[in-house]
């Protein structure tokens, strides 16, 4: 019931999402279901929204909060598994903020 964290590239020539192609540019694996347990007993909003079972896709303009949620759940990590998968999350989560034609996709189960 892990939840892997992908740094997905968008290319969506016009409107319609018919045409929308994705490309996985980088990926967290999640094997030993870390990122879910940091998720559930966080009480910050953009992290309480990742749900083990389900995908959760945000946009480059949503990733200033992730971020600094990020580096909180960091300060708090009680483990070194913890600070290492939080660490490599927010490196994903900065390059989505410099690149806006991606996105981070939280994969659920």
């Amino acid at each position: 019931m892990g939840v892997d964290v992908a740094l997905t590239q968008v290319i969506q020539p016009g409107t319609s999402g018919k045409r929308r192609q994705l490309t996985q540019l980088d990926v967290v694996p999640d094997p030993a279901d870390v990122f879910p347990g940091i998720c559930q007993r966080s009480n910050l909003p953009m992290l309480r929204r990742v749900d083990p079972y389900r995908d959760l896709i945000l946009t480059a303009a949503e990733m200033p909060q992730l971020l600094a949620e990020l580096q909180t759940e960091r300060t708090l990590a009680t483990t070194d598994e913890e600070r290492t998968l939080l660490t490599a999350v927010h490196h994903l989560a900065e390059r989505c903020a410099t690149d806006p034609p991606t996105e981070l996709h939280l994969q659920g189960d």
